[in-house]
């Protein structure tokens, strides 16, 4: 096989493939095989006749056609690896020469990856900020715990801190007075004082009783998720439907025995204080690789392909379409809220969809330099665990799948590229 390689721009590259004789004769015959299973030749049992036989036997548009197509996928995968590309998309094929199974020629444009300029990683330096957890962070878990094992009884008298209130509310522009969607809700419950809300929104609650109604003015934080909300001043009009009161069960040993297997107040403390400490220290270490991949890669050069951003813009959009699904918002609804169009907001998607694209390409060059592998032994002993994880015979199934071991592969090796490079960030 001969390739003469092309670049078109620097993610785009041009391959014309020449087949070698030998290579055709191959094909040929593989072919032939492979439409011998639907021929029948008097005197052979069925896929058994000699191939000169099933050649005479077989519809040549059938055999060309067949025949055409395996040289060329086969021979372009080959040019592929021979070349080292990464490709980003599915090329455009154009067939130059054809003389029926002794030359093939043909030209392949493809986006590709294009040139990975990596940044000096070994000396980009991060401290990892360290993790604590405090008395009241403690007690806050505690407090939540017996929030919901409270007993509850509805009560006539004003609300106060602690209470739970029922309550249908809309909002409106503070301004415009136009109806804001998804600031309305009816029957909602909730406990005053359990900050879940908008801000200041449950101390406007504290003195209604069931019946009462009340007009307020909120203003949305400036980091507010919805970007159209944010620093907004919204009115709010609540009615309170009822008033529960919470009677908490004491603070006690028989409190921490009902909660788990634990004798004292000491030990379900104890418990508490390393959950947290654990659930931070990933929240933590997360945060950390992601700041750390993000400044290898603004300081890395890499052509990226048009295709992949789409593709990650697409997956961001998938993943933002299944949270407002969630949230129980169709995906016209998420647009106005956020005041943009469609093709806007996937513009507003881009930037960090390019990042995203840039961060994992860093990776994978970083990967290569170091040369980090994962060996079949450590794949199968993942697998293995995770199946520990998921004794549903379904689940472990998809365990085996090709496409989910390759997943599962590709996550153990960005584990060792990020653990790598921890090691360069922090030593001293």
């Amino acid at each position: 096989m001969q390739v003469k390689k092309e670049q078109l721009t620097p993610t785009s590259t041009k391959l014309t493939i020449t087949a070698d004789p030998a290579e055709l004769a191959v094909v040929k015959q593989h072919v032939l095989k492979d439409l011998s299973k639907s021929v029948k030749v008097q005197g052979f049992r069925e896929g058994k006749a000699p191939a000169h036989l099933i050649e005479k036997q077989v519809d040549q548009n059938v055999l060309q056609s067949e025949f055409l197509d395996h040289v060329v996928n086969e021979r372009y995968v080959d040019a592929i690896q021979q070349e080292q590309l990464r490709p980003a998309g599915q090329p455009q094929i154009t067939v130059t020469k054809f003389v029926p199974f002794s030359e093939v020629e043909f030209t392949a444009e493809v986006e590709v990856v294009g040139d990975v300029t990596l940044a000096d990683y070994t000396k980009v330096k991060l401290d990892q900020t360290p993790v604590s957890v405090s008395a009241k962070d403690v007690d806050e878990v505690l407090d939540n715990l017996r929030t919901r094992a409270a007993t509850k009884q509805d009560v006539t008298r004003a609300a106060k801190d602690g209470d739970e209130v029922t309550i249908d509310f809309t909002g409106t522009d503070a301004k415009t007075q136009e109806p804001i969607d998804g600031a309305d809700g009816s029957d909602y419950p909730l406990t005053i004082g359990s900050k879940t809300f908008i801000p200041g929104f449950e101390e406007e609650l504290i003195g209604l009783k069931p019946g009462d109604e009340k007009t307020f003015v909120i203003t949305f934080p400036k980091d507010y998720g919805t970007a159209s909300l944010q620093s907004r001043k919204v009115q709010f009009v609540v009615t309170v439907k009822k008033v529960t009161e919470l009677a908490k069960p004491e603070l006690d040993d028989a409190f921490a025995a009902s909660v788990g297997p634990f004798k004292t107040v000491a030990e379900l403390k104890a418990d508490i204080k390393k959950q947290l400490k654990v659930e931070r220290e990933q929240e933590a270490q997360r945060a950390y690789d992601n700041q750390l991949i993000q400044n290898i890669a603004e300081k890395s050069e890499v052509a990226i392909p048009t295709a992949l951003i789409d593709e990650e813009v697409e997956r961001i959009e998938e993943e933002e379409k299944r949270n407002s699904a969630y949230r129980g918002q169709t995906w016209q609804e998420h647009l106005d809220a956020e005041g943009v169009t469609a093709e806007e907001h996937k513009e507003k998607n881009r930037p960090g969809a390019e990042l995203r694209v840039k961060a994992g390409l860093v990776l994978s060059e970083i990967a290569d330099k170091e040369k980090l592998t994962v060996t079949p032994e450590e794949l199968e002993i993942r697998i293995q665990l995770l199946k520990g994880q998921y004794p549903d015979p379904a689940m472990q199934a998809e365990l085996d799948k090709p496409e989910n071991r390759r997943d599962i592969l590709s996550r153990m090796l960005t584990e060792k590229t990020l653990d790598k490079l921890r090691g360069y960030a922090t030593a001293k």
